[in-house]
């Protein structure tokens, strides 16, 4: 099965069973600073997937879905997904560098994205789904410019890495109840996910998971 030609009726369906949350939450949290401690930004398509993927890392403490990178202030969903406001959909993570390092987030990320597919992640496209790392300061900046740079020499992969490293702008916390979806809502996340491709993607590049 093509998962691009699904994209349309697959985001119905999605979106029609997540309704009732809407209604129960519509308003956006506060956009605040960065939480305290150490935090990293990463986008890479779909944020409900990115969050799955870092809240399985030990010493991850939390990871909120958000948007950045846009000229839009406190934008909502709806703006968003138009690819009209220059946002990417994104997950900042906070974690305790005492338990793991940005390096090994940067790795985690790489292995959680096609890096070869320019405004688009997997089923969904659009520059809102591009994949980038918006480092906080030079020192995030000098690890994902390595990472990439080792990454093009030794990649597993055909295709150039299209990838952006761009320092970080604001970052807005998105609504509620895109906040830990794949917990809340593990039915409609695993039809999404599956319906999508991304974990048949992710063995055609990196191969399987543990190799």
């Amino acid at each position: 099965m093509n998962a691009k030609r699904l994209l349309p009726s697959l985001w119905i369906v999605i979106l029609s069973l997540a309704a009732p949350s809407l209604s129960v939450a519509q308003a956006l949290p506060k956009p605040g600073a960065h939480p305290a401690g150490a935090a990293a930004i990463f986008a890479g398509g779909c944020f409900w997937c990115m969050e799955e993927a870092f809240d399985k890392v030990p010493g991850v403490i939390s990871t909120t879905s958000g948007y950045i990178g846009g000229h839009v202030k406190n934008p909502t969903y709806e703006q968003v997904s138009t690819s009209q406001t220059g946002h990417a959909e994104a997950v900042q993570v906070e974690y305790d560098p005492a338990k793991t390092s940005y390096e090994k987030l940067v790795e985690i990320f790489w292995r959680n994205i096609d890096p070869t597919e320019r405004n688009a992640q997997f089923c969904d496209h659009g520059s809102q789904y591009r994949s980038a790392i918006f480092y906080r300061d030079d020192e995030q900046k000098r690890i994902a410019d390595a990472s990439r740079a080792a990454l093009q020499k030794k990649r597993p992969f055909k295709g150039e890495i299209v990838t952006e490293i761009t320092k970080a702008s604001e970052f807005y916390p998105a609504e509620g109840y895109h906040q830990n979806y794949h917990v809340k809502n593990p039915v409609r996340y695993k039809f999404y996910k599956t319906g999508c491709g991304r974990a048949a993607r992710l063995e055609q590049l990196w191969g399987k998971p543990g190799s």
